[in-house]
């Protein structure tokens, strides 16, 4: 990495951060926006020419990441812009975008708002059966996508004609010709409710499906990181190992952008590569999925997390044991000092949802566990948990949990139907199974798919697998729903993924159950330890297919009843 990003002590000073007299006058602003953010901040900022953006290529170190200014990501903007203009594409117009995830998201994401355009981002990991058939289903006029993942669109199908283009990223220009044209209104004046990008859920329960994000709710969230988020004049530095397909991906960089925050952008969220780019980057907070703090829990981050005071959770919330082993490290500010250990920010949240409504913070010194996700943040105007006829149910009992708040999805684009489906008397329907204890904090027990409906009644998959995570010797761990011939009905099954050079008990159930019964929660039925992707399948976006592992491990318990699995 260039040392004339540098300081002396090899660190990333914030000589691009907007001063917060800007950033007060910017979170004032009732008319910013998803829309016009990039545009109103260059407009104040003193010094949009210096980077303050790295973004670490696809098969690339940190060594190798590119420096990005305000000026540099405008001017990349406008030429991708004016390439999508010549190409037919307006206001309305859904265009897809798949690539190596990576800081080549956010351009897109910007060129094509900027043109009143509906960006739909597609997750590189997703195979190409699968995005082929999102894309048709989103009516996208054409897609934009890098040599391999092109390749693949083709092969499963998708084919250039009227009404679609094809077209391979890397020959798009990040810098404007002389004969190239925009609108004769840019970028295009966005009202509240206009659409600004399309994210796709996960897929762990059936096809991805595509949420809209508009330019007023996308951008509740970011206004008040204005004033709310780690200043960049105090020293800090961003590490987004989000994936920059999802909106939590673009939501941080965002706020990264109207904060001048020094960020490193990783195309990989491995925890090798998370790992690598903290040593070269020394982050005071890294945000990532729970799949990048599997990754990091079971490695040695002396050296490389001594700085970060702050980890951020965002999509499904995250593991107890993932949360203790990260908390160890780094430093958290305390009266003009320092005080070892950091803190875990955790929040339950979806695509659906507009960004993590629920707020829990962890600590080298917090008890308080038990798959608690906190409570609602600010913007949230109103949590029920309701029995399956729509009724508000008791504290302590669990229920399908149901938010209204200005940041959810106005809908899923081209399905009305679904859209409708998903709300109940204004509650938009989260697809979770909670419950509330008296002091109002939400627990999180299980996607509504995933509940294990037993011949002794419901078994909630997720406080299980936090036991079983206590396992010395367990990385992660997955609770699905297999047939239980002895019952007729369904039982719980667990399959877990033994952290590298470690192995798994020889009576594993036994020991599984041992720890489970003393937690007062019910037994598995079978175990198995598994080592291979095809065992132990993940989505795009990193989580568990529970969907794959209920087909995958159907039959595990065929034989007699009481025989191991």
């Amino acid at each position: 990495m260039s040392t004339a990003h540098r300081t002396e002590d090899g660190t990333h000073a914030p000589h691009a951060a907007v001063p917060p007299a800007l950033r007060a006058r910017l979170h004032d602003d009732p008319g910013l926006g998803t829309g016009n953010f990039l545009d109103r901040v260059r407009a104040v900022h003193p010094a949009a020419d210096r980077p303050f953006v790295w973004a670490v290529p696809s098969g690339g170190g940190p060594e190798a990441a590119q420096a990005w200014s305000l000026d540099r990501i405008t001017a990349a903007r406008d030429a991708l812009a004016a390439w999508y203009h010549g190409a037919g594409v307006s206001k309305g117009v859904p265009v897809a975008v798949q690539m190596g995830d990576g800081f080549g998201y956010f351009l897109h994401f910007l060129a094509l708002s900027s043109l009143g355009a509906v960006p739909a981002l597609v997750n590189g990991g997703m195979p190409a059966a699968v995005a082929a058939d999102y894309i048709r289903r989103t009516g996208a006029a054409g897609v934009v996508a890098d040599t391999p993942r092109l390749e693949a669109l083709r092969a499963a199908g998708l084919r250039a004609g009227p009404g679609m283009f094809l077209q391979e990223a890397g020959a798009l220009p990040l810098e404007r010709s002389p004969g190239d044209r925009l609108p004769g209104v840019f970028p295009y004046p966005h009202a509240d409710t206009d659409p600004v990008m399309l994210c796709h859920t996960s897929g762990t329960t059936g096809a991805p499906k595509a949420a809209t994000f508009a330019h007023r709710q996308f951008f509740l969230g970011k206004r008040e990181r204005l004033v709310s988020f780690p200043a960049p004049e105090d020293g800090n530095r961003l590490l987004s190992a989000l994936p920059q397909s999802h909106s939590a991906g673009i939501s941080y960089l965002m706020t990264a952008t109207l904060l001048g925050l020094p960020t490193m952008v990783l195309s990989d969220p491995g925890g090798p590569s998370a790992v690598a780019a903290m040593r070269a980057f020394a982050p005071t907070v890294v945000a990532a999925f729970p799949q990048t703090w599997v990754d990091l829990a079971g490695t040695d981050l002396d050296g490389a997390a001594d700085r970060v005071h702050t980890w951020i959770n965002t999509g499904d919330s995250a593991h107890e044991a993932h949360v203790r082993a990260l908390v160890r490290y780094g430093r958290r500010p305390e009266g003009g000092g320092f005080r070892p250990g950091s803190r875990f920010i955790d929040g339950l949240g979806s695509s659906e949802m507009g960004m993590a409504l629920f707020r829990k913070v962890s600590d080298p010194e917090t008890d308080d566990y038990g798959r608690c996700v906190g409570v609602p943040i600010g913007v949230v105007e109103e949590v029920a948990v309701l029995d399956g006829d729509g009724r508000p149910v008791e504290d302590g009992r669990p229920g399908r949990l149901g938010v209204r708040t200005p940041t959810v999805t106005p809908g899923y684009w081209n399905d009305s139907g679904r859209t409708a489906l998903s709300s109940f008397s204004g509650y938009w329907l989260t697809g979770d199974v909670v419950y509330r204890d008296t002091d109002g904090r939400i627990y999180h027990l299980d996607r509504v798919p995933d509940v294990v409906h037993t011949a002794d009644g419901p078994v909630f998959s997720l406080p299980l697998e936090e036991v079983v995570l206590s396992e010395p010797g367990v990385a992660d761990c997955a609770v699905v729903a297999v047939p239980d011939p002895g019952t007729g009905a369904m039982a719980p099954y667990a399959v877990v993924r033994p952290a590298e050079g470690a192995e798994p008990p020889a009576d594993l159930l036994g020991a599984l159950n041992a720890r489970l019964e003393a937690a007062g929660l019910a037994r598995l039925r079978g175990a198995s330890a598994v080592r291979s992707e095809e065992d132990f399948p993940l989505g795009p976006t990193g989580k568990v297919l529970k969907r794959r592992l209920r087909e995958r491990f159907a039959d595990a318990l065929g034989g007699p009843v009481g025989s191991p699995a």
